[in-house]
């Protein structure tokens, strides 16, 4: 029995039969139209549709060093979000009061106090010379000097000066130094009265906020009032009428047109150069003050004529102030 089975097992197929079913197949594939043929050709070649079951493991891997990031970002999002939030209520809790300045002159500045502080640390007294007078008090030649020396375009700009900016890039590279800060005579007095020198993106970002309210609440001629009565002019020495008295014995109001000058040199490095100073490059300074606020024509009619003031020249006895080094971490 089990040899029976075993020789119908291995018997060959029914010729017959095989053509029979590829006489059906045949006559299926005519009766399709030939787009179909295309198709059922296009499936026997490629086979079954399979998805790669190996593409799921990198893709897997991807997200899970993806996620990792996106906690990373949001959380950098969060930090950053509320730093800046705290930095605004901070900001704004501590905002001056600038229109009070339209009446109101200010008790003491950003810088005074900065002078003060490095003044105890070190062990030494923390007086400083500064008597704030009235602006018709101050000599126009002063005024005339500032203007020119400082801010050429003072009476006409809004706070900045592309002027200015173009300027200290032409003096950066006559010194061969880095560029000055480009200040009008506003930011100046926005910087010396809430704000340190350093040098940061929110510090300037405040500058900017505060020369425009600046601008907006006060007269030029309060601006200009302001700066020449807050400005350092030497080492402890901060207003033109101090200096004046300091230098040259005499009042603000009676300064001459180089007393002016010198005063308004000294202005970017009040420290290094002020009427004491024996530098070459300070002398031209003032020199070179003189001639530009000559060819100023409209300075007349925005601060006066110049006048001769209490005496021409400079006195042959100048005291030098002393200045001060700040301490240093041992």
């Amino acid at each position: 029995m089990e040899d029976e089975l075993r020789q119908m097992g291995s018997e060959p197929a029914d010729p017959e039969s095989e053509e029979s079913t590829e006489a059906g197949e045949a006559l299926e594939a005519d009766e399709l139209t030939p787009e179909a043929r295309d198709s059922r050709a296009d499936e026997a070649t490629e086979g079954p549709a399979h998805e790669p079951i190996a593409d799921a493991e990198p893709a897997a891997d991807a997200e899970l060093t993806a996620a990792p990031w996106r906690r990373r970002a949001r959380l950098t999002g969060i930090v950053l979000g509320t730093t800046l939030v705290l930095w605004l209520l901070f900001t704004w809790i501590t905002w001056p009061d600038v229109a009070a300045l339209r009446s109101a002159n200010p008790t003491t500045t950003a810088f005074i106090e900065m002078y003060r502080g490095a003044q105890r640390d070190a062990g030494r007294s923390d007086a400083v010379a500064w008597q704030p007078v009235p602006y018709d008090h101050i000599s126009p030649n002063l005024k005339r000097a500032v203007v020119a020396s400082e801010d050429t375009e003072f009476f006409f700009h809004e706070g900045f000066s592309t002027h200015e900016m173009k300027e200290a890039l032409k003096k950066a590279i006559r010194e061969g130094e880095a560029p000055r800060g480009a200040s009008t005579i506003t930011q100046q007095v926005a910087k010396n009265l809430w704000l340190t020198p350093r040098r940061s993106l929110t510090r300037k970002l405040r500058e900017a906020m505060l020369t425009r309210q600046l601008e907006k609440h006060l007269s030029k001629e309060r601006i200009l009032d302001l700066h020449l009565n807050i400005a350092e002019f030497g080492p402890g020495i901060y207003g033109a009428e101090a200096a004046a008295r300091h230098y040259f014995g005499i009042p603000a109001s009676g300064l001459s047109p180089r007393q002016g000058a010198m005063l308004a040199a000294g202005l970017p490095r009040p420290r290094r150069w002020n009427p004491a100073s024996e530098s070459e490059y300070y002398r031209a300074s003032v020199d070179r003050i003189l001639d530009v606020e000559s060819r100023l024509e409209f300075l007349d009619r925005y601060v006066g004529a110049a006048q001769p003031g209490l005496i021409g020249v400079r006195p042959p006895e100048v005291p030098a102030p002393t200045p001060q080094a700040h301490p240093t971490s041992p």
